[in-house]
């Protein structure tokens, strides 16, 4: 160990030179990219402190062995905090949203207890990033070593990705997601961009590196929350009353959110009616303001008092008695975000045509390479995920934009972004009861294509 940290010491002016190349610079944006701003961000092995600044941290923590280069980091940064200490062994107080590990797990002697170790500063929200390099780029990279076009290293662990999930796993860690990039470390204009941007998404085993974003295992959890419904509803007159009557109160109460918006029948007047006939259930009632289930599903939300926030669409095809299931997930810390899923079991009789489901088998395969996480369905109206994820999304919708009229996407985006557990849990879809579909199959399926081109622009084709 000394002959490693001796060797960082000795070299830290001339790689702090070297972390000016455009391979560094491309970590820094794509860090950028996983970790949201305005967080607690703690990275362990963080050399010279650019990719922590480059965070944008609300506090943040730097932790190295080589004092020569923490020497330079503080110069760099003198508004970051640094702490001297190995990797398998430092203590620090405190819990952080977002542990860094970058080019480090494969200099390490023992990944697995740095894993472990780094379960004291994690808290169930945490998210775990780390980066290595690919196998594949293994003697591209000596070669380059030996050209002096890379700084030197002490011998490389070289553990693939296999090696990595398996090691997070009997550590304690669970993988949320993989993300390989860079095709082109070296600045070449047009050509950087064409590799890093546009092929590196489609050519992910050629790769570079190999970004990883990981939750601490969740244990199980005992404690009950409250419960928010949000229906919305245009033209859902029939389906008013059986919606309370067949929602279940589910841990420490339930509310019923229902948000009107803008029916030609006598929706509005039924609510009202509903409202003071079950003065038992605990029932609110909103008059949409803007246009679209997604503006609707965000007025309901600002409204919600509960712990919980659940989407209920009003044509109840999605059985309101299945919400327990999405509750229990939720609860025990399954998942961060619960999808349901209509295309598990079999469906009734006119429930969804054909052609709509396999569109919507093809949106969902879309969407599973584009979030990173397996999304089997994105148009199903039921989602629930806490009320303290939601206002995370919320805060950082402006890096999406008010773009989906849905709600679905919006969510999922969100999710995706702040890096949650997104969980499928298959539902048993029925037909409608009720009124007619809101939804127009080649008007919303144009806008559906458009949106995954948008989202495979902000998730995927980054720059």
């Amino acid at each position: 160990m000394m002959d490693r940290q001796r060797f960082y010491d000795e070299r830290a002016p001339e790689r702090a030179a070297e972390s000016r190349r455009f391979y560094h610079q491309l970590l820094q944006r794509y860090l950028s990219f996983l970790v949201p701003p305005g967080l607690r961000v703690l990275e362990v092995g963080c050399g010279f402190g650019d990719l922590l600044a480059a965070v944008k941290p609300a506090h943040a923590v730097g932790v190295d062995f080589s004092e020569a280069t923490l020497r330079l980091a503080r110069e760099r940064h003198p508004d970051l905090t640094f702490a001297g200490g190995d990797a398998t062994n430092f203590k620090h107080e405190g819990q952080f949203d977002y542990i860094i590990a970058s080019d480090l797990i494969n200099d390490l002697p023992d990944v697995q207890r740095f894993l472990e170790q780094l379960l004291s500063n994690a808290k169930p929200e945490t998210r775990l990033v780390l980066n290595f390099f690919n196998n594949l780029w293994r003697p591209i990279l000596g070669l380059a070593t030996r050209l002096g076009c890379k700084s030197p290293n002490p011998p490389q662990n070289w553990l693939s990705l296999g090696d990595v999930k398996n090691l997070l796993h009997l550590a304690g860690w669970e993988v949320i997601r993989t993300e390989p990039r860079i095709l082109w470390p070296v600045r070449t204009p047009l050509l950087d961009s064409l590799m890093n941007r546009w092929l590196a998404p489609l050519l992910k085993h050629f790769c570079l590196t190999i970004f990883i974003v990981a939750r601490p295992r969740p244990a199980t959890r005992k404690e009950d929350f409250r419960c928010s419904v949000i229906i919305p509803a245009r033209n859902e007159a029939g389906n008013i009353e059986p919606a309370v009557q067949r929602t279940p109160e589910m841990g420490l109460g339930t509310e019923i959110i229902f948000v009107e918006g803008g029916s030609s029948d006598n929706t509005w007047d039924e609510m009202q009616r509903v409202a003071q006939a079950y003065p038992q259930r605990n029932i609110k009632l909103l008059r949409q303001t803007g246009r679209g289930k997604g503006d609707a599903v965000r007025a309901g939300f600002a409204a919600a008092t509960g712990d919980l926030l659940f989407i209920l669409d009003a044509d109840l095809t999605m059985p309101p008695e299945e919400l327990p299931k999405f509750y229990e997930v939720a609860r025990s810390g399954t998942g961060d975000f619960v999808n349901g899923v209509r295309m598990v079991y079999p469906m009734e009789e006119e429930a969804m045509r054909f052609l709509n489901m396999v569109a919507n088998k093809s949106f969902g395969l879309a969407f599973t390479w584009l979030l990173g996480q397996p999304v089997k369905d994105t148009l199903c109206g039921t989602k629930v995920l806490f009320r303290s994820q939601y206002e995370l999304i919320a805060r950082n919708r402006a890096y999406f934009g008010d773009f989906d009229p849905f709600g679905d996407f919006d969510l999922l985006f969100g999710a995706a972004r702040l890096n949650l557990r997104i969980i499928d849990l298959p539902i048993r879809y029925r037909a409608r009861t009720y009124g007619e579909t809101n939804i127009s199959r080649w008007k919303h399926g144009w806008l559906l294509l458009r949106m995954t081109w948008f989202a495979a622009r902000r998730l995927k084709f980054i720059r």
